[in-house]
């Protein structure tokens, strides 16, 4: 036994184990029951908590659910993160669509909810602004890191953050109705345009590169 193992301290395991319990039960009750229906007391009866024990994490509301949205923004970017795309033919498809499905899920619908509410819940305002400043620049970061950009190249910038605004409005379209099949066709054709704009960057982008 190393050390470091023997120092563990089951009850700060036992606490963070009942962190992230109460952070994904926040999300799921976001996007499930938006911002009026999701109070500390329904969160905390999803995640097998006493209302006490959630308000110990968490003194404030507000707490709870930026807490939240942020621990699953910040999982779902160690993912990208992790995202090992091919090179060759369909390298950009792969990873235009990985970002896609970032504004298509459970965070993005939970998100939107935060959105909506900061927007007349005075309290909520700056930290949501702040929040999605933050997950937006490191989003932006990492689709530029996936795809290989060079932002240096006038129109290259715009491209990526032209790929990030459609992936909001295809998950505003998936709210309503699954919108999977057009979502497709619109995937594919705006990963032929960056497929091109990539290209014509640098000749030797792995986009060019054969598998």
């Amino acid at each position: 036994m190393t050390p470091r193992t023997a120092l563990r301290d089951p009850k700060q395991d036992r606490s963070r184990a009942t962190r992230r319990r109460l952070l994904e039960a926040a999300v799921a009750c976001l996007a499930e029951r938006g911002w009026s229906g999701s109070t500390v007391a329904v969160v905390a009866e999803r995640a097998g908590v006493s209302r006490g024990a959630a308000q110990h994490h968490f003194p404030t509301r507000e707490d709870l659910f930026t807490a939240a949205v942020e621990h699953v923004a910040e999982e779902r970017s160690a993912e990208l993160r992790a995202l090992s795309a091919p090179r060759g033919e369909g390298r950009v498809r792969v990873v235009v669509e990985a970002l896609i499905a970032l504004y298509t899920g459970p965070l993005f619908r939970a998100a939107l909810q935060l959105w909506v509410a900061a927007s007349y819940e005075e309290q909520l305002g700056a930290r949501v602004a702040a929040l999605e400043a933050k997950i937006g620049r490191e989003t932006h970061r990492m689709a530029v890191e996936l795809l290989g950009a060079d932002e240096s190249v006038p129109g290259v910038r715009e491209a990526v953050q032209g790929l990030l605004d459609m992936g909001r409005g295809l998950g505003l379209a998936n709210l309503l109705t699954d919108d999977g099949h057009r979502r497709e066709r619109v995937v594919a054709q705006w990963a032929g345009i960056l497929e091109g704009i990539l290209a014509a960057q640098d000749p030797g982008h792995p986009s060019r590169a054969v598998s």
